[in-house]
Protein backbone atom coordinates (compact mmCIF):
# COMPACT_ATOMS: atom_id res chain seq x y z
CA UNK A 1 0.00 0.00 0.00
CA UNK A 2 1.87 4.42 -0.45
CA UNK A 3 2.42 3.83 3.54
CA UNK A 4 2.30 4.71 0.54
CA UNK A 5 2.90 7.76 -0.24
CA UNK A 6 -0.51 7.89 -1.43
CA UNK A 7 -0.14 4.73 0.09
CA UNK A 8 1.99 6.87 1.57
CA UNK A 9 2.90 4.23 2.44
CA UNK A 10 2.15 4.65 4.40
CA UNK A 11 3.14 3.63 7.53
CA UNK A 12 4.03 5.52 9.41
CA UNK A 13 0.89 5.01 12.08
CA UNK A 14 0.40 2.60 14.39
CA UNK A 15 -3.32 1.11 14.22
CA UNK A 16 -3.85 -0.41 17.63
CA UNK A 17 -6.90 -2.65 18.85
CA UNK A 18 -8.45 -2.17 21.81
CA UNK A 19 -10.99 -3.63 23.93
CA UNK A 20 -12.32 -0.90 25.71
CA UNK A 21 -16.01 -2.84 26.24
CA UNK A 22 -17.94 -0.80 28.99
CA UNK A 23 -21.04 0.37 27.26
CA UNK A 24 -21.52 -1.90 24.26
CA UNK A 25 -24.45 -3.89 23.70
CA UNK A 26 -22.09 -7.32 23.82
CA UNK A 27 -19.10 -6.15 25.30
CA UNK A 28 -17.29 -9.23 25.20
CA UNK A 29 -17.23 -9.59 21.89
CA UNK A 30 -16.80 -6.26 20.26
CA UNK A 31 -13.05 -5.00 19.39
CA UNK A 32 -11.94 -1.20 19.76
CA UNK A 33 -9.32 -0.65 17.41
CA UNK A 34 -7.22 3.06 17.89
CA UNK A 35 -6.14 4.90 14.66
CA UNK A 36 -3.08 7.29 15.56
CA UNK A 37 -4.59 9.58 12.85
CA UNK A 38 -7.82 10.44 10.45
CA UNK A 39 -8.82 8.49 8.14
CA UNK A 40 -8.39 9.80 4.59
CA UNK A 41 -11.07 8.25 2.10
CA UNK A 42 -13.63 5.23 2.86
CA UNK A 43 -13.28 5.00 -1.51
CA UNK A 44 -11.33 1.72 -2.28
CA UNK A 45 -10.20 3.84 -5.30
CA UNK A 46 -8.85 6.17 -3.07
CA UNK A 47 -7.83 4.43 0.33
CA UNK A 48 -4.00 3.97 0.17
CA UNK A 49 -2.78 4.23 3.32
CA UNK A 50 -2.31 1.59 6.17
CA UNK A 51 -5.14 3.71 8.59
CA UNK A 52 -7.81 3.84 5.92
CA UNK A 53 -6.68 0.57 4.52
CA UNK A 54 -7.46 -1.00 8.10
CA UNK A 55 -10.90 -0.05 7.94
CA UNK A 56 -11.47 -0.51 4.09
CA UNK A 57 -10.34 -3.98 3.73
CA UNK A 58 -13.30 -5.10 6.54
CA UNK A 59 -15.82 -4.00 4.14
CA UNK A 60 -14.64 -4.45 0.89
CA UNK A 61 -13.66 -7.68 -0.42
CA UNK A 62 -11.36 -8.94 -3.38
CA UNK A 63 -11.04 -11.32 -6.20
CA UNK A 64 -8.05 -12.33 -4.19
CA UNK A 65 -6.51 -12.60 -0.84
CA UNK A 66 -3.01 -13.56 1.12
CA UNK A 67 -3.81 -16.67 2.94
CA UNK A 68 -3.42 -15.58 6.41
CA UNK A 69 -1.46 -18.10 8.21
CA UNK A 70 1.19 -19.15 5.18
CA UNK A 71 4.78 -17.27 4.76
CA UNK A 72 5.96 -17.31 2.25
CA UNK A 73 2.92 -14.99 0.94
CA UNK A 74 0.46 -17.59 -0.89
CA UNK A 75 -2.16 -15.93 -2.94
CA UNK A 76 -6.16 -17.65 -2.97
CA UNK A 77 -9.60 -17.22 -4.56
CA UNK A 78 -11.59 -14.89 -2.17
CA UNK A 79 -14.53 -13.80 -4.39
CA UNK A 80 -13.52 -15.75 -6.98
CA UNK A 81 -13.28 -19.37 -7.05
CA UNK A 82 -9.92 -20.19 -8.36
CA UNK A 83 -7.13 -18.46 -9.22
CA UNK A 84 -6.97 -17.10 -12.87
CA UNK A 85 -6.69 -19.09 -16.15
CA UNK A 86 -4.35 -17.22 -18.34
CA UNK A 87 -3.90 -17.56 -22.09
CA UNK A 88 -2.62 -16.00 -25.30
CA UNK A 89 1.10 -15.88 -23.90
CA UNK A 90 -0.23 -13.73 -20.53
CA UNK A 91 -2.28 -11.22 -21.39
CA UNK A 92 -5.61 -12.79 -21.55
CA UNK A 93 -7.20 -13.49 -17.84
CA UNK A 94 -10.24 -15.38 -17.59
CA UNK A 95 -11.77 -15.53 -13.82
CA UNK A 96 -14.96 -17.28 -12.70
CA UNK A 97 -16.72 -15.55 -9.59
CA UNK A 98 -18.45 -17.18 -6.73
CA UNK A 99 -21.99 -17.07 -7.54
CA UNK A 100 -24.91 -15.86 -4.68
CA UNK A 101 -22.44 -13.13 -2.83
CA UNK A 102 -24.66 -10.65 -1.27
CA UNK A 103 -23.84 -6.64 -0.77
CA UNK A 104 -24.90 -4.95 2.29
CA UNK A 105 -28.35 -3.88 2.56
CA UNK A 106 -28.21 -0.01 1.39
CA UNK A 107 -31.47 2.56 0.60
CA UNK A 108 -29.85 2.53 -3.02
CA UNK A 109 -31.09 -0.59 -4.00
CA UNK A 110 -34.45 -0.06 -2.67
CA UNK A 111 -35.13 -2.84 -0.76
CA UNK A 112 -34.19 -5.44 -3.16
CA UNK A 113 -30.55 -7.62 -2.30
CA UNK A 114 -27.86 -6.87 -4.38
CA UNK A 115 -25.92 -9.90 -5.83
CA UNK A 116 -22.30 -9.23 -6.95
CA UNK A 117 -22.13 -9.40 -10.70
CA UNK A 118 -18.91 -9.51 -13.03
CA UNK A 119 -19.87 -5.80 -14.08
CA UNK A 120 -18.53 -4.23 -10.79
CA UNK A 121 -15.43 -5.45 -11.06
CA UNK A 122 -15.62 -3.36 -14.79
CA UNK A 123 -17.03 -0.86 -12.78
CA UNK A 124 -14.54 0.15 -10.57
CA UNK A 125 -11.33 -0.56 -13.03
CA UNK A 126 -13.18 2.09 -15.11
CA UNK A 127 -13.69 4.14 -11.85
CA UNK A 128 -9.78 3.75 -11.73
CA UNK A 129 -9.15 4.83 -14.70
CA UNK A 130 -11.74 7.79 -14.64
CA UNK A 131 -10.05 11.43 -14.51
CA UNK A 132 -13.37 12.65 -12.49
CA UNK A 133 -12.35 9.97 -9.71
CA UNK A 134 -8.79 11.32 -9.48
CA UNK A 135 -7.97 8.03 -7.80
CA UNK A 136 -4.68 6.95 -6.07
CA UNK A 137 -5.16 3.69 -7.99
CA UNK A 138 -4.67 4.29 -11.67
CA UNK A 139 -0.79 3.23 -12.00
CA UNK A 140 -1.83 0.24 -11.91
CA UNK A 141 -3.75 -0.48 -14.90
CA UNK A 142 -2.73 2.58 -16.98
CA UNK A 143 -1.09 1.19 -20.00
CA UNK A 144 -2.37 -1.98 -19.19
CA UNK A 145 -5.66 -3.17 -20.55
CA UNK A 146 -6.70 -3.04 -23.46
CA UNK A 147 -9.13 -0.02 -24.51
CA UNK A 148 -9.15 1.32 -20.76
CA UNK A 149 -6.31 4.29 -21.93
CA UNK A 150 -8.55 5.00 -24.80
CA UNK A 151 -11.66 5.40 -22.17
CA UNK A 152 -10.36 7.46 -20.18
CA UNK A 153 -9.75 10.14 -23.00
CA UNK A 154 -13.17 9.77 -24.10
CA UNK A 155 -14.69 9.93 -21.10
CA UNK A 156 -13.06 12.85 -19.61
CA UNK A 157 -15.27 13.62 -16.59
CA UNK A 158 -18.90 12.53 -17.58
CA UNK A 159 -20.60 10.26 -15.33
CA UNK A 160 -22.62 9.19 -18.44
CA UNK A 161 -19.66 7.89 -19.93
CA UNK A 162 -18.50 6.30 -17.20
CA UNK A 163 -21.01 3.60 -17.37
CA UNK A 164 -21.66 3.68 -21.25
CA UNK A 165 -18.62 3.51 -22.68
CA UNK A 166 -16.87 -0.07 -23.20
CA UNK A 167 -13.57 -1.06 -22.56
CA UNK A 168 -12.09 -3.61 -25.13
CA UNK A 169 -10.13 -5.11 -22.98
CA UNK A 170 -13.02 -5.71 -20.13
CA UNK A 171 -15.79 -8.37 -20.91
CA UNK A 172 -18.08 -9.82 -19.04
CA UNK A 173 -19.61 -13.23 -20.59
CA UNK A 174 -21.80 -13.33 -17.67
CA UNK A 175 -22.64 -11.92 -14.49
CA UNK A 176 -20.11 -14.31 -12.81
CA UNK A 177 -17.20 -14.39 -15.34
CA UNK A 178 -14.58 -11.89 -15.91
CA UNK A 179 -12.53 -11.54 -18.71
CA UNK A 180 -9.03 -9.40 -18.59
CA UNK A 181 -7.22 -8.52 -21.89
CA UNK A 182 -4.22 -6.52 -21.27
CA UNK A 183 -1.39 -4.86 -23.78
CA UNK A 184 1.15 -6.94 -22.57
CA UNK A 185 1.78 -9.52 -20.36
CA UNK A 186 1.65 -7.61 -16.44
CA UNK A 187 2.84 -11.01 -14.05
CA UNK A 188 1.85 -8.55 -11.30
CA UNK A 189 -1.87 -8.36 -12.28
CA UNK A 190 -3.06 -11.25 -9.89
CA UNK A 191 -1.32 -9.00 -7.25
CA UNK A 192 -3.14 -6.30 -8.05
CA UNK A 193 -6.36 -7.51 -8.50
CA UNK A 194 -5.81 -8.55 -4.34
CA UNK A 195 -5.48 -4.88 -3.72
CA UNK A 196 -8.56 -2.66 -2.39
CA UNK A 197 -8.58 -0.72 -5.36
CA UNK A 198 -10.21 -3.37 -7.32
CA UNK A 199 -12.96 -3.98 -5.04
CA UNK A 200 -16.25 -4.38 -6.74
CA UNK A 201 -18.93 -1.50 -6.74
CA UNK A 202 -22.17 -1.24 -7.66
CA UNK A 203 -23.03 1.39 -10.50
CA UNK A 204 -25.90 2.28 -8.43
CA UNK A 205 -24.03 3.30 -5.53
CA UNK A 206 -21.69 5.22 -8.30
CA UNK A 207 -25.04 6.95 -9.60
CA UNK A 208 -26.60 7.52 -6.39
CA UNK A 209 -23.30 9.46 -4.69
CA UNK A 210 -22.58 11.09 -7.71
CA UNK A 211 -18.98 9.10 -7.75
CA UNK A 212 -17.88 10.28 -3.97
CA UNK A 213 -17.48 6.91 -2.15
CA UNK A 214 -15.45 9.18 0.08
CA UNK A 215 -17.78 8.69 3.80
CA UNK A 216 -19.75 5.91 2.24
CA UNK A 217 -19.24 2.13 2.17
CA UNK A 218 -21.49 -0.43 0.19
CA UNK A 219 -19.35 -3.75 0.31
CA UNK A 220 -19.71 -7.45 0.58
CA UNK A 221 -17.47 -8.07 3.07
CA UNK A 222 -17.43 -9.46 6.84
CA UNK A 223 -18.65 -6.09 8.16
CA UNK A 224 -20.26 -3.59 7.19
CA UNK A 225 -20.52 -0.09 8.39
CA UNK A 226 -22.68 1.56 10.96
CA UNK A 227 -21.29 5.12 11.80
CA UNK A 228 -18.62 7.79 11.37
CA UNK A 229 -18.00 10.47 12.64
CA UNK A 230 -15.31 11.84 10.66
CA UNK A 231 -13.11 12.80 13.11
CA UNK A 232 -13.64 10.70 16.10
CA UNK A 233 -15.51 7.09 16.02
CA UNK A 234 -16.56 4.90 13.26
CA UNK A 235 -18.42 1.29 13.97
CA UNK A 236 -18.09 -1.65 11.92
CA UNK A 237 -20.99 -4.41 12.64
CA UNK A 238 -20.93 -8.25 11.78
CA UNK A 239 -22.56 -8.78 8.30
CA UNK A 240 -25.57 -10.83 9.07
CA UNK A 241 -26.05 -12.40 5.57
CA UNK A 242 -22.28 -12.79 4.78
CA UNK A 243 -21.63 -16.05 2.92
CA UNK A 244 -19.80 -19.05 4.64
CA UNK A 245 -16.36 -18.51 4.93
CA UNK A 246 -14.03 -20.27 6.98
CA UNK A 247 -10.80 -19.96 9.68
CA UNK A 248 -8.03 -21.81 7.88
CA UNK A 249 -7.20 -25.13 7.99
CA UNK A 250 -3.43 -25.03 6.60
CA UNK A 251 -0.79 -22.81 8.15
CA UNK A 252 3.31 -22.84 8.31
CA UNK A 253 5.28 -23.88 11.68
CA UNK A 254 4.66 -20.61 12.96
CA UNK A 255 1.07 -21.09 13.10
CA UNK A 256 1.22 -24.43 14.70
CA UNK A 257 3.94 -23.34 17.18
CA UNK A 258 1.95 -20.02 17.95
CA UNK A 259 -1.37 -21.64 18.54
CA UNK A 260 -3.10 -20.29 15.68
CA UNK A 261 -4.88 -22.96 14.22
CA UNK A 262 -7.12 -24.16 17.33
CA UNK A 263 -10.29 -22.21 15.09
CA UNK A 264 -9.51 -24.21 11.83
CA UNK A 265 -12.63 -24.83 9.42
CA UNK A 266 -14.65 -22.58 11.86
CA UNK A 267 -17.02 -20.07 10.24
CA UNK A 268 -15.68 -16.72 10.05
CA UNK A 269 -15.97 -13.43 11.32
CA UNK A 270 -15.69 -14.17 15.26
CA UNK A 271 -16.18 -10.31 16.32
CA UNK A 272 -19.89 -8.57 16.66
CA UNK A 273 -18.47 -5.09 16.82
CA UNK A 274 -15.71 -3.10 15.45
CA UNK A 275 -15.13 0.60 17.16
CA UNK A 276 -12.49 2.14 15.72
CA UNK A 277 -11.38 5.97 17.16
CA UNK A 278 -8.43 8.08 16.90
CA UNK A 279 -5.69 8.09 19.60
CA UNK A 280 -2.74 10.14 18.24
CA UNK A 281 -0.74 10.02 21.47
CA UNK A 282 1.58 7.48 21.91
CA UNK A 283 1.51 7.72 25.90
CA UNK A 284 -2.42 7.83 25.83
CA UNK A 285 -2.51 3.91 24.00
CA UNK A 286 0.31 2.40 26.17
CA UNK A 287 -1.76 3.93 29.50
CA UNK A 288 -5.11 2.04 27.68
CA UNK A 289 -3.38 -1.29 27.11
CA UNK A 290 -1.98 -0.97 30.67
CA UNK A 291 -5.75 -0.80 31.98
CA UNK A 292 -6.66 -3.57 29.21
CA UNK A 293 -8.45 -0.67 27.20
CA UNK A 294 -6.40 -1.82 24.50
CA UNK A 295 -5.83 -5.36 22.87
CA UNK A 296 -2.86 -4.74 21.12
CA UNK A 297 -0.40 -2.20 20.25
CA UNK A 298 3.36 -1.87 18.69
CA UNK A 299 5.38 -1.05 21.73
CA UNK A 300 5.99 2.76 21.95
CA UNK A 301 9.88 4.05 21.84
CA UNK A 302 8.87 5.60 25.29
CA UNK A 303 7.82 2.63 26.91
CA UNK A 304 10.16 0.04 25.29
CA UNK A 305 11.96 -0.29 28.52
CA UNK A 306 9.04 -1.00 30.35
CA UNK A 307 8.15 -3.69 27.80
CA UNK A 308 10.99 -5.71 27.05
CA UNK A 309 14.40 -6.50 29.30
CA UNK A 310 17.76 -6.35 28.45
CA UNK A 311 17.93 -9.77 26.45
CA UNK A 312 15.27 -8.60 24.38
CA UNK A 313 12.20 -10.96 25.97
CA UNK A 314 9.20 -9.33 27.70
CA UNK A 315 9.25 -8.42 31.23
CA UNK A 316 8.04 -10.60 34.06
CA UNK A 317 5.71 -7.97 35.19
CA UNK A 318 4.01 -7.82 31.76
CA UNK A 319 4.48 -11.67 31.75
CA UNK A 320 1.91 -11.69 34.89
CA UNK A 321 -0.61 -9.91 33.56
CA UNK A 322 -0.99 -12.76 30.49
CA UNK A 323 0.46 -10.22 27.91
CA UNK A 324 2.46 -11.81 24.91
CA UNK A 325 5.02 -9.98 22.51
CA UNK A 326 4.28 -10.77 18.95
CA UNK A 327 7.77 -9.76 17.13
CA UNK A 328 7.25 -8.95 13.17
CA UNK A 329 9.42 -8.65 10.20
CA UNK A 330 7.72 -5.62 8.34
CA UNK A 331 7.57 -4.68 4.47
CA UNK A 332 7.73 -1.54 5.13
CA UNK A 333 10.69 1.24 4.82
CA UNK A 334 11.69 4.82 5.15
CA UNK A 335 13.51 7.47 3.45
CA UNK A 336 13.95 10.96 2.92
CA UNK A 337 12.26 12.50 -0.21
CA UNK A 338 13.05 15.50 -2.25
CA UNK A 339 10.63 17.30 -4.57
CA UNK A 340 12.87 17.40 -8.06
CA UNK A 341 10.81 19.99 -9.47
CA UNK A 342 11.99 22.22 -6.57
CA UNK A 343 14.05 25.09 -7.50
CA UNK A 344 16.33 24.71 -4.60
CA UNK A 345 17.47 20.77 -3.90
CA UNK A 346 15.52 19.04 -7.13
CA UNK A 347 18.05 21.34 -9.69
CA UNK A 348 21.24 20.45 -7.00
CA UNK A 349 22.29 17.17 -6.24
CA UNK A 350 25.22 18.36 -4.39
CA UNK A 351 22.88 19.38 -1.58
CA UNK A 352 20.69 16.58 -1.37
CA UNK A 353 24.49 14.63 -1.29
CA UNK A 354 25.14 16.76 1.87
CA UNK A 355 21.87 15.76 3.52
CA UNK A 356 22.81 12.60 2.99
CA UNK A 357 25.95 12.58 4.60
CA UNK A 358 24.58 14.96 6.97
CA UNK A 359 21.63 12.95 8.83
CA UNK A 360 22.66 10.64 11.43
CA UNK A 361 20.33 7.77 10.76
CA UNK A 362 21.74 5.40 12.98
CA UNK A 363 20.84 7.93 15.95
CA UNK A 364 17.62 8.34 14.22
CA UNK A 365 17.03 4.96 14.54
CA UNK A 366 18.14 4.39 17.92
CA UNK A 367 16.13 7.43 19.05
CA UNK A 368 12.60 6.48 17.27
CA UNK A 369 12.67 2.87 17.55
CA UNK A 370 14.81 1.38 20.18
CA UNK A 371 17.09 -0.21 17.94
CA UNK A 372 14.37 -2.33 16.00
CA UNK A 373 14.67 -0.47 13.11
CA UNK A 374 17.54 -1.69 10.52
CA UNK A 375 19.36 0.56 8.70
CA UNK A 376 18.38 0.17 5.03
CA UNK A 377 20.89 -0.88 2.69
CA UNK A 378 19.23 -0.16 -0.56
CA UNK A 379 16.01 0.99 -2.03
CA UNK A 380 14.57 -2.13 -2.06
CA UNK A 381 13.33 -4.33 1.93
CA UNK A 382 14.15 -7.18 2.61
CA UNK A 383 11.85 -10.19 1.64
CA UNK A 384 11.19 -9.59 -2.17
CA UNK A 385 13.34 -11.54 -4.24
CA UNK A 386 16.52 -9.94 -5.88
CA UNK A 387 17.22 -7.97 -2.40
CA UNK A 388 20.82 -8.10 -1.73
CA UNK A 389 21.90 -8.33 2.15
CA UNK A 390 25.45 -7.39 0.97
CA UNK A 391 24.50 -4.22 -0.78
CA UNK A 392 25.56 -0.89 1.01
CA UNK A 393 24.76 3.19 -0.44
CA UNK A 394 26.99 5.21 -1.65
CA UNK A 395 26.54 7.42 1.84
CA UNK A 396 27.22 7.55 5.26
CA UNK A 397 27.36 9.77 8.39
CA UNK A 398 30.01 12.42 8.20
CA UNK A 399 28.91 16.23 9.25
CA UNK A 400 32.44 17.67 7.69
CA UNK A 401 31.50 15.87 4.19
CA UNK A 402 28.40 17.12 4.67
CA UNK A 403 29.95 20.96 4.68
CA UNK A 404 32.06 20.37 2.10
CA UNK A 405 29.81 19.11 -0.56
CA UNK A 406 27.44 21.97 0.85
CA UNK A 407 30.35 24.48 -0.30
CA UNK A 408 30.93 23.25 -3.32
CA UNK A 409 27.10 23.39 -4.19
CA UNK A 410 27.52 27.00 -3.46
CA UNK A 411 26.16 27.74 0.17
CA UNK A 412 29.42 27.27 2.35
CA UNK A 413 27.92 27.02 5.99
CA UNK A 414 24.81 27.86 4.60
CA UNK A 415 24.97 31.11 3.00
CA UNK A 416 22.28 32.39 0.52
CA UNK A 417 20.47 28.76 0.86
CA UNK A 418 16.82 29.71 1.58
CA UNK A 419 14.43 28.14 4.31
CA UNK A 420 13.78 24.78 3.39
CA UNK A 421 9.95 23.06 4.64
CA UNK A 422 10.29 20.02 5.84
CA UNK A 423 6.75 18.70 5.52
CA UNK A 424 5.46 16.30 8.95
CA UNK A 425 2.79 13.23 7.95
CA UNK A 426 1.35 13.94 11.47
CA UNK A 427 0.46 15.98 14.00
CA UNK A 428 1.60 13.49 17.32
CA UNK A 429 4.70 14.10 19.99
CA UNK A 430 6.70 11.57 17.95
CA UNK A 431 6.10 13.16 13.99
CA UNK A 432 7.41 16.18 15.73
CA UNK A 433 10.03 14.80 17.81
CA UNK A 434 11.58 13.07 14.34
CA UNK A 435 11.13 16.05 12.49
CA UNK A 436 13.15 18.06 15.10
CA UNK A 437 15.46 15.75 15.01
CA UNK A 438 16.31 16.21 10.95
CA UNK A 439 16.02 19.95 11.70
CA UNK A 440 18.95 19.99 14.52
CA UNK A 441 21.18 17.26 12.38
CA UNK A 442 20.81 20.11 9.14
CA UNK A 443 21.33 23.16 11.01
CA UNK A 444 24.79 21.33 11.95
CA UNK A 445 25.85 21.71 8.44
CA UNK A 446 24.07 25.46 8.57
CA UNK A 447 20.78 24.61 6.67
CA UNK A 448 17.83 26.38 7.74
CA UNK A 449 14.50 24.06 8.14
CA UNK A 450 10.96 24.90 8.76
CA UNK A 451 9.49 22.02 10.16
CA UNK A 452 5.57 22.03 8.69
CA UNK A 453 3.42 20.30 10.69
CA UNK A 454 0.37 18.42 8.82
CA UNK A 455 -2.78 16.43 9.72
CA UNK A 456 -2.37 13.08 7.99
CA UNK A 457 -4.92 13.78 5.59
CA UNK A 458 -3.90 17.02 4.76
CA UNK A 459 0.06 15.79 3.96
CA UNK A 460 -1.47 13.21 1.36
CA UNK A 461 -2.98 15.61 -0.11
CA UNK A 462 -0.12 17.65 -0.55
CA UNK A 463 1.57 14.89 -1.81
CA UNK A 464 -1.30 14.27 -4.73
CA UNK A 465 -0.84 17.59 -5.48
CA UNK A 466 3.31 17.73 -5.43
CA UNK A 467 3.10 20.66 -2.79
CA UNK A 468 5.84 18.99 -0.63
CA UNK A 469 9.27 20.37 -0.99
CA UNK A 470 11.76 17.42 1.60
CA UNK A 471 9.55 14.95 3.57
CA UNK A 472 9.95 11.80 5.28
CA UNK A 473 8.85 9.29 2.78
CA UNK A 474 7.55 5.50 3.26
CA UNK A 475 6.18 2.48 1.82
CA UNK A 476 4.67 -0.58 2.58
CA UNK A 477 5.05 -3.42 -0.07
CA UNK A 478 1.46 -3.90 -1.84
CA UNK A 479 2.53 -7.20 -3.19
CA UNK A 480 6.45 -8.47 -3.07
CA UNK A 481 7.43 -7.45 -6.10
CA UNK A 482 10.12 -5.14 -7.66
CA UNK A 483 8.00 -3.90 -9.42
CA UNK A 484 5.79 -2.41 -7.01
CA UNK A 485 8.37 0.01 -5.32
CA UNK A 486 9.90 1.00 -8.18
CA UNK A 487 7.11 2.78 -9.52
CA UNK A 488 7.10 4.96 -6.99
CA UNK A 489 10.01 6.55 -9.29
CA UNK A 490 8.97 6.18 -12.91
CA UNK A 491 7.28 9.18 -15.33
CA UNK A 492 3.67 8.55 -15.67
CA UNK A 493 3.14 7.77 -11.50
CA UNK A 494 3.39 11.71 -10.89
CA UNK A 495 1.20 13.51 -9.04
CA UNK A 496 -1.90 12.73 -8.56
CA UNK A 497 0.40 9.22 -8.88
CA UNK A 498 2.39 7.80 -5.62
CA UNK A 499 5.67 9.47 -7.35
CA UNK A 500 5.34 12.61 -5.36
CA UNK A 501 9.06 13.44 -5.76
CA UNK A 502 8.35 14.50 -9.80
CA UNK A 503 11.59 12.21 -10.21
CA UNK A 504 12.30 11.83 -14.20
CA UNK A 505 15.22 9.23 -15.80
CA UNK A 506 14.16 7.60 -19.04
CA UNK A 507 17.05 4.44 -18.94
CA UNK A 508 14.79 4.16 -15.49
CA UNK A 509 12.17 4.20 -17.11
CA UNK A 510 12.75 2.16 -19.99
CA UNK A 511 14.34 -0.41 -17.61
CA UNK A 512 11.05 -0.29 -15.81
CA UNK A 513 9.56 -1.52 -19.01
CA UNK A 514 11.73 -4.23 -18.98
CA UNK A 515 11.66 -5.71 -15.57
CA UNK A 516 7.54 -5.68 -14.97
CA UNK A 517 7.14 -7.94 -17.97
CA UNK A 518 9.81 -10.46 -16.32
CA UNK A 519 9.26 -12.99 -13.82
CA UNK A 520 12.12 -13.08 -10.85
CA UNK A 521 15.72 -14.55 -12.07
CA UNK A 522 18.96 -13.57 -12.66
CA UNK A 523 17.71 -11.11 -15.65
CA UNK A 524 15.15 -8.96 -13.32
CA UNK A 525 17.82 -9.01 -10.69
CA UNK A 526 20.88 -7.64 -13.14
CA UNK A 527 17.99 -5.18 -14.14
CA UNK A 528 16.99 -4.41 -9.97
CA UNK A 529 20.83 -3.75 -9.91
CA UNK A 530 21.03 -1.19 -12.74
CA UNK A 531 17.97 0.54 -11.41
CA UNK A 532 19.39 0.71 -7.97
CA UNK A 533 22.34 2.22 -8.97
CA UNK A 534 20.64 5.21 -11.08
CA UNK A 535 18.80 6.04 -7.95
CA UNK A 536 22.12 6.55 -5.47
CA UNK A 537 23.68 8.42 -8.49
CA UNK A 538 20.60 10.72 -8.65
CA UNK A 539 19.41 10.74 -4.57
CA UNK A 540 16.03 11.36 -5.30
CA UNK A 541 15.57 9.57 -1.73
CA UNK A 542 17.74 9.23 0.93
CA UNK A 543 17.50 5.60 2.69
CA UNK A 544 16.89 5.64 6.31
CA UNK A 545 15.64 2.72 8.00
CA UNK A 546 13.39 -0.84 7.58
CA UNK A 547 10.51 -1.36 10.00
CA UNK A 548 10.68 -3.95 12.71
CA UNK A 549 7.09 -4.06 14.97
CA UNK A 550 7.43 -5.41 18.75
CA UNK A 551 3.86 -5.87 19.61
CA UNK A 552 1.97 -6.28 22.43
CA UNK A 553 -1.32 -8.32 23.09
CA UNK A 554 -3.36 -9.93 25.96
CA UNK A 555 -3.85 -13.22 26.19
CA UNK A 556 -7.41 -13.17 25.32
CA UNK A 557 -7.24 -11.73 22.33
CA UNK A 558 -6.43 -15.05 19.51
CA UNK A 559 -5.02 -15.68 16.53
CA UNK A 560 -3.49 -12.58 15.98
CA UNK A 561 -0.63 -12.33 13.55
CA UNK A 562 0.75 -9.70 12.25
CA UNK A 563 1.30 -8.75 8.46
CA UNK A 564 1.99 -5.78 6.32
CA UNK A 565 -0.01 -7.10 3.12
CA UNK A 566 -3.13 -8.93 5.33
CA UNK A 567 -5.30 -6.09 5.98
CA UNK A 568 -8.64 -7.87 5.82
CA UNK A 569 -7.44 -9.70 9.23
CA UNK A 570 -10.16 -8.86 11.61
CA UNK A 571 -12.49 -11.80 10.52
CA UNK A 572 -9.59 -14.45 11.83
CA UNK A 573 -9.61 -13.01 15.20
CA UNK A 574 -11.30 -13.83 18.33
CA UNK A 575 -11.98 -12.40 21.84
CA UNK A 576 -12.06 -15.02 25.01
CA UNK A 577 -12.86 -12.67 27.85
CA UNK A 578 -15.04 -15.32 29.83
Amino acid sequence: MNFKNLHIILITFIVIFSSCRKGTKDSTNTLFISLSDEISSLDPAQSYDTISGSVVYQVYEQLYQYHYLKRPYTLEPLIAESLPQVDKNGTRYTIKIKQGIKYHSNPIFKGQTRILKAEDFVIQIKRLAFKGTNSNGWWLFDGKIKGLNDFREKAGNSLEKLKSLPVEGLKTPDDHTLVIELTHPYPQLVYALAMSFASPVPWEAVEALNNNLNDKMIGTGPFELSQWSHQGTLKLIKFKNFRDEFYPTQGDRHSHEDDLMVDSGKKIPFIDEVNFSIMKESQTRWLNFQSQKIDFLVIPKDNYASAIDPNGNLTEDLKSKNIKLHIAPTLTYWWISFNMKDHILGKNKLIRQAIAYAVDINKYISVFTNNIGQVANSIYPPGIPGYDPTHKLPFEHNVKTAKMLLAKAGHPEGRNLPTINYDVRGTSTTNRQQAEFIKSELEKIGMKINIVLNAFPAFLEKARKGQLQMWQDGWTMDYPDAENCLQLLIKKNHPPGPNATYYINEKFDALFEKLKFLNDGPLKKQIMEQMEDIVQNELPWVMQYYARNYILHHGYLKNYRHSDLIFNNLKYLRLNKN
